[in-house]
C-alpha cells in the first residue's frame, strides 16, 4: 500500500545545515535580493522567545497606542517573517511589497542565511521593558498610552487577540486543537512537560553544545 505524504508537513530541508520548513528554504532565494530602508527595523529572535509580544508592543508603539489600528491586520501582516512562506497565504517578502515606511520586520533565521545588506528573558516588569523599546527607537508616548500597551500586550490579552495568537492562518499548517501558538507564558513551565530524567539528560546535552559560550538564560524565574 503506498502511503500518502501530507503535504502540510513536507520534510524539512537543510541550508547551510540548517534545516528549515520547505517552504521557507524556498524563500530564502527571493530574500537574498532584499534591500533595507533606512529606517526599517528588524526584530531578529530565537523560536518562541517573545518575538510575537515584542511585535505587538512595537505595532502599538508606531501606531500610536491606536488599538483599532492595530486591529487591521493579524501580526504575521502587520510585522512579515523575512522568510515565511506557505502555500495559500502572502509570503513575508510579498507583504512587504505593501508595508508602508517605517517597516516593522522580523525574523528567526541565523546571520549566516540573512542577506548581507541586513548584516552591514521572560519580563518581570513589562513596562519597563515597553520604555526601554521606547527608547531604543527614539519615540515617546503619554503615560497613559504605556499603561494601555503594557494591559493589551500581556500574554493573557495577546493569547485572546486573533490579530495576534495565529488563529487567522489556516488550520492544515497550524492546527491549534493540537497545540495553540501561544501556550501558557510561564518561564518554568518545562517542569510539567520534562520528567526529572528528562531534565537531567538536556542539562548534560546542553552543557556539552554550549560549552564555551558566555550567554546566560534562566529556566525559570
Amino acid at each position: 500500500m503506498e502511503l500518502i505524504q501530507d503535504i502540510s508537513r513536507p520534510p524539512l530541508e537543510y541550508v547551510k545545515g540548517v534545516p528549515l520548513i520547505k517552504y521557507f528554504a524556498e524563500a530564502l532565494g527571493p530574500l537574498q535580493s532584499f534591500r533595507a530602508q533606512p529606517d526599517d527595523l528588524l526584530i531578529s529572535t530565537y523560536p518562541k522567545s517573545g518575538t510575537t509580544w515584542v511585535s505587538q508592543i512595537l505595532d502599538m508603539i508606531y501606531q500610536g497606542g491606536d488599538l483599532e489600528k492595530c486591529h487591521r491586520a493579524p501580526i504575521f501582516m502587520r510585522v512579515p517573517f523575512l522568510e515565511f512562506k506557505v502555500p495559500g497565504i502572502p509570503s513575508g517578502m510579498e507583504t512587504l511589497k505593501d508595508t508602508p515606511a517605517p517597516r516593522l520586520l522580523k525574523t528567526h533565521l541565523p546571520l549566516a542565511l540573512l542577506p548581507q545588506t541586513l548584516l552591514d528573558q521572560k519580563v518581570k516588569n513589562p513596562k519597563r521593558e515597553i520604555r526601554k523599546i521606547l527608547e531604543f527607537v527614539g519615540r515617546s508616548l503619554p503615560e497613559e498610552t504605556v499603561d494601555l500597551m503594557v494591559q493589551h500586550t500581556s500574554f493573557k490579552e495577546m493569547k485572546k487577540n486573533p490579530m495576534t495568537n495565529y488563529t487567522t492562518v489556516r488550520r492544515e499548517f497550524m492546527d491549534h486543537t493540537i497545540s495553540p501558538f501561544m501556550r501558557k507564558g510561564m518561564a518554568g513551565d518545562w517542569k510539567t512537560t520534562f520528567t526529572v530524567a528528562q531534565n537531567e539528560r538536556f542539562d548534560v546535552d546542553y552543557a556539552e553544545k554550549m560549552a564555551g559560550c558566555s550567554l546566560s538564560f534562566r529556566s525559570e524565574l
